[in-house]
């Protein structure tokens, strides 16, 4: 993986980089109550690729998401933004984040942020429209 500039796409290969990276993090994914693994990757803007699994607790509410596993994992190993995303479940199928999860992404993107969907890929923006973020948070005088 290659350490990418504003704008620039992602190869084919690295997308399937990212892939293999969600799929051994579900390798890890504690389900033992849904049976649903999900694992996933991500591409930092330094060139890093940070994963997360799903770890579920008896206490449903208090689950983790992969994405909330991959965000610990990003601050763990030294921080940065996000520039591109993968998600799967056991069989290695793609599965778009839930609105929770976006929001959650979006938080942590690089400025062009991409993910792939079940549609393909899409940039943060098209997957979260008009989203809240900590540019909404600052002080107005």
């Amino acid at each position: 993986m290659g350490n990418y500039g504003r704008g620039e796409k992602l190869s084919a290969e690295d997308w399937q980089a990212l892939k293999a990276a969600a799929v051994d993090a579900m390798q890890n994914a504690y389900a033992p109550y849904s049976r649903f693994s999900v694992g996933a990757a991500a591409l930092t803007d330094d060139g890093r690729i940070v994963s997360g699994c799903n770890v579920e607790n008896a206490s449903y509410g208090l689950s983790l998401c992969a994405e909330c596993a991959l965000v610990g994992n990003l601050h763990m190993t030294g921080g940065g933004l996000l520039r591109a995303f993968y998600c799967v479940d056991a069989g290695g199928n793609v599965l778009m984040p839930c609105g929770r999860c976006r929001q959650l992404l979006y938080e942590f993107r690089a400025p062009d942020m991409e993910l792939m969907t079940t549609t393909g890929i899409k940039t943060m923006d098209q997957v979260l429209p008009d989203a809240f973020g900590p540019q909404h948070l600052e002080e107005t005088r």
